[in-house]
């Protein structure tokens, strides 16, 4: 699959991966400051953003869209950085080509099956949309308001409707990641653990990493070193940039 992704600065390759629902633009502030001293490859995933839609959607496909990508890039060695899903996505690729990552940061994500239904309002909220024939983006957001909240999840997804000749339109594969779901919610660990520079970066405010998941992440990352964010929830690289930035350069420059 031919992944869309844009490609800034110049320097070793940091591979960024975005979250569920989003796109490369998500980790924009990381690219941000990362591209001034490295080259920086941020994807849209399948079934998101400018790339293409598949009702195929496991870690494997998504991790080996990202080699492919990068196979044709001449891109053998690189870092990645991964956010939510993305995380996964990151991790994943750290079990198909070890020996090609110098460093995994995973961001607000564990290894493991979360059994909590967390989208359903969205999922509810997009199909909604879907319904009424759009015409203004104020019109798609007060669909969405009638199941999602939260004004700023509101936003990050009008992020990713798009105008057409027909109308508006949600860039990400709605019904594809809808029959999905269980797969992006669940894990399957490697057979070999990862043994390269691994960081995982929680948000303190955050509920994706526990600390009844800790065995799980040492006995898949066993080099892994943690970084709490303190004050800032699932979205902390948007919360929290500076200090992000900050925890991500360190670790890099190991």
């Amino acid at each position: 699959m031919n992944l869309h992704f844009r490609a800034e600065g110049k320097g070793k390759t940091i591979v960024l991966i975005h979250g569920l629902f989003g796109s490369a633009d998500n980790l924009g502030l990381l690219a941000r400051e990362l591209k001034h001293h490295y080259q920086v490859i941020s994807v849209d995933l399948r079934n998101h953003g400018l790339s293409p839609h598949s009702d195929q959607f496991s870690y494997a496909d998504l991790a080996q869209d990202i080699i492919e990508t990068l196979d044709h890039l001449a891109i053998d060695q690189f870092d990645v950085i991964g956010h939510s899903m993305g995380g996964k996505v990151a991790m994943t690729l750290a079990s198909r080509v070890p020996a090609r990552i110098n460093h995994l940061i995973v961001i607000d994500i564990a290894p493991v099956t979360y059994t909590e239904h967390r989208h359903q309002n969205v999922f509810n909220g997009l199909r909604e949309v879907n319904l009424h024939s759009i015409t203004k983006r104020s019109q798609a957001e007060d669909y969405l308001a009638r199941y999602v909240d939260d004004a700023g999840v509101r936003q990050f997804l009008l992020k990713s409707l798009a105008k057409t000749d027909t109308g508006y339109q949600w860039r990400f594969n709605v019904k594809g990641l809808i029959a999905n779901y269980a797969t992006i919610m669940g894990w399957q660990p490697a057979s070999q653990p990862f043994t390269g520079q691994t960081l995982f970066i929680k948000g303190q405010l955050s509920d994706y990493i526990e600390p009844q998941y800790r065995s799980e992440i040492m006995a898949q990352f066993p080099h892994a070193k943690a970084h709490v964010v303190a004050n800032s929830g699932h979205w902390l690289h948007a919360e929290k940039p500076t200090t992000v930035n900050r925890i991500i350069s360190q670790f890099l420059e190991q």
